[in-house]
């Protein structure tokens, strides 16, 4: 089938040299193509002066079909394409964390929404966001603290703050609030260090010329608790996480500390429906009954 482009090309810019230009090709490679294509169909299609070529009555009739034609094709290739990109899983990457919090809930509803089959994957904030860039995930679920965010296309879901949780036989547990200075001897667990947390907090310490005592680097929220449970260490976590009161006080981190957490995805590409119809539906999400 003869490409239309060389034409397309020449009714723009009214010159086969203009559009010879235009698509990197030699001039004689714009006449042969227009000659094969008006031998072809018997018809003249175009009118050739000296400094300037335009369309016949017939050639407009002509590119005016052709241009509803093309656009079908472009159109049914769209759609087929993305009929098969629906069957494909859509990757997402999640923190390990603040993920929890509410989104099982989140990917629950909108499987009752939509059959697009999710695919999760367990990252830090810092991880996923490179894996986003490379194209292996479609989209994560991340810290929107990090350095480059400017780099991806993102959307805010919700923001959190900080505290510290204790057991309730530890010597900070009737604290009503803590500074940083105050965890200085203190025994900490901190979230894996592909986190943003992670560096969100080093950095503050370091500030204050403060080198903390990390007793480990965990992102499970169980294995963290059973180790607070015991009485003579603490975790930094996000006050929205569910700890049982009766075991647990959830101390304020002061001056607050916050981190923004939403949706992130590869900046300059064309997005698949299937990742359009995600953002969409976590745009219009309320996520507000699961963070107080």
């Amino acid at each position: 089938m003869l490409s239309t482009n060389p034409e397309k090309a020449v009714c723009r810019y009214h010159s086969i040299k203009g559009a010879a230009n235009a698509l990197f090709v030699s001039s004689p490679t714009i006449s042969v193509s227009i000659r094969e294509l008006e031998k072809e169909f018997h018809l003249q299609l175009f009118h050739h002066n000296q400094n300037r070529i335009s369309l016949t009555k017939e050639g407009e009739a002509f590119y005016q079909k052709a241009e509803t034609l093309l656009k079908m094709q472009k159109d049914m290739y769209t759609e087929f394409s993305e009929m098969a990109w629906q069957t494909q899983p859509l990757k997402i990457g999640i923190p390990p964390l603040i993920s929890t919090v509410f989104f099982p809930r989140m990917a629950d509803s909108f499987h009752e929404v939509s059959d697009i089959p999710i695919q999760l994957f367990e990252y830090g904030s810092n991880r996923a966001q490179h894996l986003v860039s490379t194209g292996k995930l479609d989209l994560a679920l991340v810290n929107m603290d990090f350095y480059n965010i400017d780099q991806f296309e993102s959307r805010t879901l919700m923001e959190d703050s900080y505290s510290l949780c204790v057991s309730r036989t530890h010597p900070l547990a009737q604290s009503k609030s803590v500074t940083l200075d105050m965890l200085k001897d203190q025994r900490l667990i901190f979230f894996n260090t592909d986190s943003v947390q992670n560096l969100t907090f080093q950095s503050r310490f370091h500030a204050l010329g403060i080198d903390p005592f990390i007793l480990m680097h965990c992102s499970q929220l169980y294995t963290t608790l059973n180790f607070v449970r015991g009485g003579n260490c603490a975790a930094l976590l996000f006050s929205s996480l569910a700890v049982n009161p009766r075991d647990f006080r959830m101390i304020p981190i002061e001056p607050k500390i916050t981190n923004r957490f939403g949706i992130i995805w590869k900046k300059g590409t064309y997005i698949p429906l299937r990742t359009a119809k995600f953002i969409k539906f976590a745009e219009t999400y309320d996520i507000s009954p699961y963070i107080g």
